[in-house]
């Protein structure tokens, strides 16, 4: 950052008064940009034992595999922004169970909810973000082309937890060491 998106002075990095960490702040006005982490969301969509992905159809990651979500939208509830990106990349419409799994990815200043989410068979389509849209079963799952870090984690977990019948909500760090 360079400019004050109050007054367009010059920022510069320090650490305000009372605060405990280095932000922009405008040589100008004063202002103290604060820059917080992005909320992602979405679902894991599943019908029986099989688990809807979609190839995306876009940057980042274009042509490699992933589970339906995106950034949450101002005036979003996270369910709601979790539904809106599931139909914006599957065409589906799905059932929320419940929320499945929190990732922290501080690195990237982002963090993602995913919802467990039933979906009927053949009621999916590719949309203008994605390739190909389709369900797997476990052994069917492209592994070697799957888009993020915490796709595969999820996925994994989502099928140890159908073999116990159970699926409690999980939490995990994705720090890159």
């Amino acid at each position: 950052m360079n400019f004050c998106t109050q007054c367009g002075g010059p920022v510069s990095k320090k650490i305000p008064q009372g605060d405990n960490r280095e932000r922009y702040v405008c040589n100008n006005c004063g202002y103290i940009h604060y820059q917080n982490p992005n909320a992602v969301v979405g679902t894991l969509p599943y019908c029986g034992d099989k688990v809807l992905l979609c190839k995306r159809g876009i940057e980042p990651r274009l042509g490699l595999w992933t589970l339906p979500a995106g950034f949450l939208e101002m005036g979003e509830t996270l369910q709601e922004g979790a539904l809106r990106e599931t139909k914006e990349e599957t065409n589906s419409q799905v059932k929320i169970d419940n929320m499945y799994f929190m990732f922290d990815i501080p690195q990237i200043g982002q963090f993602y909810v995913l919802y467990k989410a039933s979906i009927e068979e053949n009621s999916y389509s590719p949309t203008s973000e994605s390739l190909e849209v389709d369900l797997f079963s476990f052994d069917e799952i492209p592994w070697e082309e799957l888009a993020f870090p915490f796709v595969p984690i999820a996925l994994k977990q989502f099928y140890e937890d159908l073999e116990e019948g159970s699926f409690p909500f999980r939490k995990k760090e994705l720090i890159k060491k």
